[in-house]
């Protein structure tokens, strides 16, 4: 058994993605966060989310509308084809026409957001910052889409996040994945900027139109001054999953993995699976 005082741990960090992969599909980590394999497509939706984060960080840097929407549209036309999960799109003219359905997702979802954007005064954006946080083996990452200003406490300091999604999350169903990913910015933009950090503001923005006419955006807040039990798990959820991952020389896929199942049980099937 290694000394704990000598270990190497085969990781430099931990982000919410990263730990959020380690606890659902081990094997799938291992590749990505590990042996830095990144040949995996990207799923069309995952493209129009980026494509709108960098639209919305062009926007709230001061470009105005329509310049903001044309740097992500031209993301979403320069992606290749190989980097693209086309599902049962097989044919040139299928995967065309897939292309084209994720233009128009674009278009639409970006154009319902800054419609009627919301209003920050903004310190921050892409801010990208690795931190090392007492008691923790492993420092932290995080990016934040945006920092700014809190309405609710003067002098503090708010973390903005968007989601570009199919579906609104059922209310309460997500709550614990927010609270996780919000921790990670909480303790790297108080490390960042020696301020209180107040809030967690979750924009979801619906990339299809709601039939209804119901809004297309949906705001979820998290008051960190609430969560005061939720640290207490988040430190202890760390230090368990970094000690497990220390000592797991195995690493199993989790072929349900609705993201990485079948990518990540064809790297088992291979013997791909001992760690370093």
């Amino acid at each position: 058994m290694r000394k704990r005082g000598k270990a190497k741990y085969p990781i430099k960090h931990w982000s919410y993605s990263s730990l959020m992969s380690f606890l659902r599909n081990p094997l799938a980590w291992h590749k990505r966060y590990v042996e830095h394999i990144y040949d995996t497509p990207r799923t069309p939706s995952s493209i129009v989310g980026s494509a709108g984060h960098l639209a919305l960080e062009h926007f709230y840097g001061g470009l105005d509308k329509s310049a903001a929407i044309d740097i992500g549209l031209d993301y979403v036309r320069k992606v290749p084809d190989f980097e693209i999960n086309f599902g049962v799109a097989k044919t040139r003219e299928a995967k065309k026409r897939k292309r084209l359905s994720m233009e128009q997702e674009y278009l639409q979802a970006i154009n319902f957001y800054l419609e009627k954007p919301p209003k920050h005064k903004v310190i921050g954006i892409e801010v990208v910052a690795t931190v090392k946080v007492a008691g923790l083996p492993l420092p932290l990452k995080a990016v934040s889409d945006l920092v700014v200003e809190s309405k609710l406490q003067k002098g503090a300091l708010d973390v903005v996040d968007h989601k570009f999604v199919d579906s609104f999350s059922p209310a309460g169903k997500d709550k614990t994945l927010f609270v996780m990913q919000a921790i990670f910015n909480y303790y790297t933009i108080r490390a960042m900027y020696k301020k209180p950090v107040r809030r967690f503001l979750l924009y979801e923005l619906k990339k299809r139109k709601n039939i209804s006419g119901a809004p297309q955006l949906k705001r979820y807040v998290i008051d960190y001054a609430e969560q005061g039990e939720m640290f207490k798990i988040f430190n202890r959820l760390v230090k368990e999953a970094t000690e497990q991952m220390l000592h797991t020389k195995h690493f199993l896929p989790n072929p349900g993995d609705m993201f990485e199942g079948e990518n990540s049980f064809d790297v088992y099937k291979l013997g791909l699976t001992k760690s370093a």
